[in-house]
């Protein structure tokens, strides 16, 4: 016995006109991107996803004449022309990272429409957001079939981001405990209180840094496990459309379409190679290779986060009022113009700038607690 659908209601009638909005825009963005391309083979790439937003357009066009009702004429929404006068103007270049917002905002728009998903919907728009994710990230134009400036590139970026976290975890903890021991400090209740606030501020911070990492980087290393699954289930359900999905990637690099095909179809054969060149390719990462450990990188995160804590609690060891202000203000000053100085590798600035920069800004935030402290002392009887 053949099931009979019931008629679309009036909330799907108004989902199948966004959809159809949806889509003349996309494929009239593509067309004018097209168009504005000098490049034949990004214009080819343009002119196909055009065709594939042309297809969706047809499909919500049908689904609004099957239900009765007048399909809507449509024009291009501004933002579409505005985006096509821009690439006109001022190159594709200008508009991609901006087109690839807009792709990534519709990755999931036909997930839970059966329709849809029905006739691949949601497996073409995901495949749009990598490809701009690609032209995004690599500009244009790009001669380079094997990207090995990019390899290259990120051993060099994972050193520097390892380094600058390293120096901006120091400052954290410098900059922080430092007004905590002013502020502290400057009601004078005593060193035990202004030792032991310090301590607490340390540990408090450090274990706070340490959990904050540990949660990001795991939280960094499940999304791209959750990722190559989705790229693996794609590659065993929809093989063809990744192999033309790896084939608009090659082409956008400049491979003539007829070598970027053939490419493709050969990757696509070995699941196992398909699985890491797609990986590599649209995600930036191996497989096998998902990131930082995440316990690695909390024990740095406490580890520099305390030592530059700890700069302003050591002289109240041995010291206090007066002269424990006076030696833990020079430790800090000492700590903040290092950093500063080694901020400058990043920067680009000289390290007499960047250090003098960190130091003012430093010294100016203890002041600002000290002075709250003292206030504060004044007003209660404390000091």
């Amino acid at each position: 016995m053949t099931e009979v659908q019931s008629p679309p209601s009036s909330q799907d009638i108004e989902r199948f006109r966004r959809n159809l909005r949806d889509e003349v825009d996309g494929e009239a963005l593509y067309r004018l991107l097209a168009e504005a391309e000098a490049d034949p083979y990004l214009k080819l790439v343009y002119e196909r996803l055009a065709d594939t937003e042309g297809r969706h357009r047809a499909l919500w066009e049908q689904k609004l004449r099957e239900a009765g009702v007048e399909v809507p004429r449509f024009r291009p929404s501004w933002k579409v022309r505005f985006l096509g006068w821009l690439a006109r103007r001022f190159g594709t270049n200008l508009v991609a990272p901006i087109v690839a917002e807009l792709e990534v905002d519709a990755y999931r728009m036909y997930d839970d429409q059966p329709e849809a998903v029905a006739e691949g919907l949601p497996s073409d728009e995901r495949s749009h957001a990598r490809i701009f994710r690609e032209l995004a990230r690599t500009g244009w134009p790009q001669r380079r079939p094997l990207d090995i400036a990019r390899i290259e590139g990120r051993h060099g970026a994972a050193t520097g981001n390892a380094l600058r976290a390293a120096v901006l975890g120091a400052n954290d903890g410098l900059v922080s405990n430092l007004s905590l021991v002013m502020g502290v400090a400057g009601a004078d209740p005593g060193r035990d209180i202004v030792l032991l606030s310090g301590v607490a501020g340390l540990l408090a911070g450090s274990l706070s840094m340490a959990l904050g990492e540990w949660i990001s980087v795991r939280s960094g290393a499940e999304l791209i496990e959750r990722q190559i699954q989705i790229e693996r289930d794609e590659i065993s359900h929809f093989p063809e459309e990744e192999a033309e999905e790896l084939a608009l990637i090659y082409m956008s690099r400049g491979m003539e379409e007829q070598a970027a095909r053939a490419m493709a179809q050969q990757i696509i054969a070995d699941r196992q190679a398909a699985l890491e060149t797609l990986a590599r390719e649209e995600l930036g990462v191996s497989p096998e290779d998902h990131g930082q450990n995440p316990w690695t990188a909390a024990a740095m995160s406490f580890i520099t986060f305390s030592f530059g804590a700890s700069l302003p609690v050591l002289p109240w060891i041995i010291l206090e009022g007066t002269a424990g202000v006076a030696a833990s203000v020079v430790a800090s000053a000492a700590g903040l113009f290092g950093v500063g100085a080694i901020t400058s590798i990043f920067t680009g600035r000289s390290v007499r700038f960047s250090g003098a920069r960190m130091l003012a800004f430093g010294l100016a935030a203890a002041a600002v607690t000290f002075g709250i402290g003292r206030a504060i002392g004044v007003s209660t009887g404390i000091s």
